[in-house]
């Protein structure tokens, strides 16, 4: 790194409590998404909860402790999130949080017409000798379009957070106000597969038959999506496009069975959203230009996710009716996470298949169905996730959503699903070529934008 560029760091190098001290009573303030979460700036911003008033916090799916949750005068803080987390919950059981439902490849809209932050703190990796650092495990899924409402920027230099590769995943020290030197490990869970537990290992039986050499797959969060992710050893030739990185998805890739020589989006690279797992896991994406981080309106486009032949896409369900309509973000009238992704890789894996697992009675984590298991319909309350799936496996069983004659077969293991046909040039945003669509293609709300529900 040059001297000028050593200057500039040391010019903007302030402590966390100085950072803290930034923020204003009736301010909105963003703190992070996921593992790439300020933690250092917003306990000491916690210590300063007694001198402030009505700051509203930009967040979704934080992992580590919210120390603004349990401070002297919590009553300071509301949570403003489009994805809840455990924290985010916990405000929610509060009565201190705003929810507002976004599918995460539409979460540019919600930083440009919900939430406007007067100040934001990023979680960045070490700087790289041109003066860039990466956004790291999670904030490249958004961050850039935060960084698109606010110049007034700090960054945490945390010397855990990876420096990842991809599209929009770095910033410069002249996009930033200051900085902060703090070295905070990430929130972690285990690596390898999960304990075995007879009821998922029989749906990640049924779920593995449908998973054809060469397809490209898509593997949500919790147990039954870890066991497939570990099952897939035995296939040939796999690429992955996924939201969410995980253990099982580095170890394919260390065996070569995920290679990426068949996907036609980002061919050779595993692309993702963001990352959650172990610490080996956040040391192998370090620096990894095998994989293509980048924002949600990117990873979750449909569009882009819709190049890929045989996309499987695979994640967890709450609650399942006869139509197939899912539920998946909450229980009822009980909000458990958030809109999330589902619906982006259900109407993009159209020519692929959509698999959706729902664990019964005594089902662990997510999953755990509130109602009986041949209720025709979803319960009072439950918000209908996305398009009704192509199958669902239920404890013991597979539920298929299409009828299957001798003239309309339903897709089998090891037959070739063609991903749907080019799209003609009007159905791409301005300015960008046909075939390559790397930006969001979505409609724009109204300027009355996107209110949260209280």
């Amino acid at each position: 790194m040059n001297q000028a560029l050593q200057e500039e760091f040391r010019a903007k190098t302030i402590s966390a409590q100085q950072a803290a001290a930034l923020v204003k009573s009736g301010q909105q303030v963003y703190l992070g998404c996921c593992t790439s979460y300020a933690r250092a700036i917003v306990d000491a911003l916690a210590a300063r909860s007694e001198e402030l008033e009505d700051v509203t916090i930009g967040c979704s799916n934080i992992i580590p402790p919210m120390t603004v949750l349990d401070c002297a005068h919590p009553q300071a803080f509301r949570i403003s999130t489009y994805f809840m987390g455990y924290e985010e919950r916990r405000a929610w059981k509060a009565g201190r949080a705003d929810f507002t439902s976004v599918h995460l490849g539409q979460v540019d809209q919600w930083c440009r017409e919900t939430f406007h932050p007067d100040l934001a703190f990023f979680d960045v990796s070490l700087p790289d000798e041109e003066g860039y650092m990466s956004f790291g495990a999670s904030g490249c899924c958004m961050h850039p379009f935060i960084q698109e409402e606010t110049d007034n920027i700090v960054l945490q230099i945390n010397r855990f957070s990876p420096y990842v590769t991809g599209q929009r995943t770095k910033i410069h020290i002249s996009q930033a106000r200051h900085v902060v030197w703090a070295d905070v490990e990430k929130e972690t869970i285990p690596g390898g597969p999960a304990e075995e537990d007879p009821t998922v290992a029989a749906m990640s039986r049924y779920l593995l038959d449908q998973i054809p050499d060469g397809a490209c797959i898509q593997l949500g969060i919790g147990g039954v999506a870890t066991a497939v992710g570990y099952g897939l050893m035995s296939k040939n030739d796999l690429g992955c496009h996924t939201e969410m990185m995980s253990d099982s998805i580095m170890a394919l890739m260390k065996a070569g069975v995920i290679n990426n020589s068949r996907p036609k989006f980002i061919p050779g690279r595993t692309v993702v959203g963001f990352a959650f797992g172990s610490r080996a896991l956040y040391e192998f994406l370090d620096h990894n230009e095998d994989l293509f981080f980048g924002p949600f309106p990117v990873v979750n486009n449909p569009v882009n996710i819709a190049q890929n032949d045989n996309m499987i896409s695979i994640n967890t369900a709450m609650s399942i009716d006869l139509f197939g309509q899912v539920a998946a973000e909450g229980m009822g009238t009980r909000q458990f996470s958030g809109t999330g992704g589902q619906g982006d890789y259900v109407r993009g894996a159209q020519g692929g298949q959509i698999l959706s697992g729902l664990l019964l009675h005594g089902g662990r984590g997510l999953g755990r169905c509130p109602q009986e298991p041949d209720c025709p319909h979803l319960p009072a309350g439950d918000h209908r996730h996305h398009p009704p799936v192509g199958r669902a496996v239920c404890g013991h069983r597979i539920w298929r959503g299409q009828p299957e004659t001798p003239d309309h077969p339903g897709p089998r293991p090891g037959t070739h699903r063609p991903g749907p046909p080019g799209l003609p040039g009007d159905a791409h945003c301005g300015g960008q070529e046909a075939g390559a669509p790397l930006t969001p293609c979505f409609p724009r709300r109204g300027p009355a934008g996107a209110a949260p529900c209280r």
